[in-house]
């Protein structure tokens, strides 16, 4: 599997490729709210175990941590990104414009998205469907003529039968955050293809499918809470009939108060998204720009340490917070990749 390739250097202005080691001697690290607690374990045994400083993370999302990240090469910029979703080729462009031109990618393991309420509510058994059509801004007519009306679901009885009469109130993260993105492509976008004629639709114009399939909407019935997945969790207990969208780690870490609900038959535990029958779960990922690596104390020694079999091995520590770890083969994959800091390509 050939996923580690080299950044082509398309522009022909000149940029400095290393910094002033002497001008910062602490890992700065941005990104996703979810792979932040994982980063922080590491970051804190790391600071604990070696002669290096604790490296200093800020959670600012997917989106926005690799904005920070590709700004450019120097100690005002992040060293490494966490994300809970992979990097996007634009992504990868906008780096390689300011001259950060070797990004090494790191997989973590995997983690599900869950759809969660207080355990003083009903557990809910949801179809990724039902997800859909409680969500999405435009939804097929029910009378079946195959065309799009402006969402009139209230409750979830409204979206179906089966399902309690409670108003439809849904906390989540906002488009800058990986899960969002995960959410929209794995939730909503797979209960929309479940309507053929929308999934139709993609071989015409992909643009106009994604559109209708991956938007949320807007008119209060999901409420964007930020990028603090345990704000989420504390609104769930404040008001039962809400549920939140977060990852499994703030669901395995809050078991004694909140619950994860069904999607299409199965449960989001550890088993079910380890071996792919929980169906929306993804890969996490962090990002290292090699240009600091030699300048900036420590960045090899950190990612080795979050690469060991100690930390997201199959028994490693961060199991115990609710990482599920990746298959041996992939381990020994991106663990190689992290020892020798080898470059992401074009996608």
């Amino acid at each position: 599997m050939n996923k580690f390739l080299t950044l082509a250097i398309t522009s022909s202005i000149f940029f400095s490729t290393s910094i002033d080691a002497a001008s910062r001697d602490t890992i700065k690290i941005v990104g996703s709210s979810t792979v932040y607690p994982f980063a922080t374990v590491v970051a804190e045994r790391f600071g604990k175990k070696s002669i290096y400083n604790t490296p200093v993370i800020e959670s600012t999302g997917s989106g926005g941590g690799l904005k920070l990240f590709c700004k450019g090469i120097g100690i005002e910029h992040p060293d490494i990104t966490n994300a809970s979703r992979r990097i996007k080729q634009s992504e990868i462009d906008s780096c390689a414009a300011t001259g950060i031109t070797e990004i090494t990618e790191i997989k973590i393991g995997y983690d599900g998205i869950v759809i969660a309420n207080s355990r003083k509510a009903e557990k809910l058994s949801l179809t990724k469907r039902q997800i859909f059509l409680a969500l999405a801004p435009m939804v097929p007519n029910p009378n079946g003529d195959e065309t799009l009306i402006k969402n009139p679901y209230k409750t979830w009885k409204d979206v179906d039968s089966s399902l309690p009469n409670i108003d439809i109130e849904v906390l989540g993260p906002p488009p800058s955050s990986g899960t969002r993105d995960a959410f929209a492509e794995l939730a909503m976008e797979g209960g929309c293809k479940t309507f053929k004629w929308l999934a139709d639709i993609k071989k015409q114009d992909k643009n106009k499918y994604k559109s209708i399939c991956r938007s949320v909407r807007e008119d209060g019935l999901y409420i964007e809470v930020g990028e603090n997945d345990n704000l989420i969790v504390s609104k769930l207990n404040a008001n039962p009939n809400s549920l939140g969208v977060f990852g499994y780690s703030f669901l395995d870490q809050n078991s004694d108060t909140i619950q994860g609900s069904k999607v299409d038959g199965a449960y989001p535990t550890f088993n079910n998204i380890a071996d792919g029958s929980y169906a929306v779960s993804r890969p996490l990922y962090f990002y290292v720009k090699n240009a600091h690596a030699t300048s900036i104390p420590g960045i090899k020694e950190y990612v080795r340490e979050f690469t060991s079999r100690s930390a997201i091995g199959q028994t490693g520590y961060l199991t115990d917070k609710g990482l599920i770890p990746m298959p041996n083969d992939e381990y020994k994959e991106f663990s190689a990749a992290g020892k020798k800091l080898i470059p992401l390509k074009s996608l």
